[in-house]
């Protein structure tokens, strides 16, 4: 259970809407925060991500780096001849590898 207290010029709007739409308030404040969550929850890992970077605790990588890692850098070795990806199979496991490297849950394991 959750108890905010809104302004009362936002608790007004939220009302007025509830009732032109047949819904409840809590409905409104639901959806707004599950809406929102997932952005709040991003900012605060980008954050704490550039924190540890600045402070040597992490570091970055190159793309280059990270096709190596991955076994992508053959166009790396044959210029020109760029192999095409097969339904983002090569984007979906560096985004599994990323988000494991975080601790993140990637948003289809969510």
């Amino acid at each position: 259970m959750l108890a905010i207290r809104l302004p009362a010029n936002i608790e007004k709007r939220l009302d007025r809407l509830a009732k032109r739409t047949g819904r409840t308030k809590t409905y409104y404040a639901r959806e707004a925060i599950l809406t929102h969550l997932e952005d709040l929850e991003d900012v605060y890992l980008a954050e704490k991500a550039l924190t540890a970077i600045r402070e040597g605790r992490s570091r970055t990588y190159t793309l280059e780096e990270v096709e190596r890692s991955l076994g992508l850098d053959d166009h790396l070795r044959r210029p020109g001849k760029k192999e095409p990806r097969q339904n983002g199979s090569a984007d979906r496991a560096t985004a599994d590898r990323v988000y494991a490297r975080t601790g993140r849950q990637t948003r289809r394991s969510a």
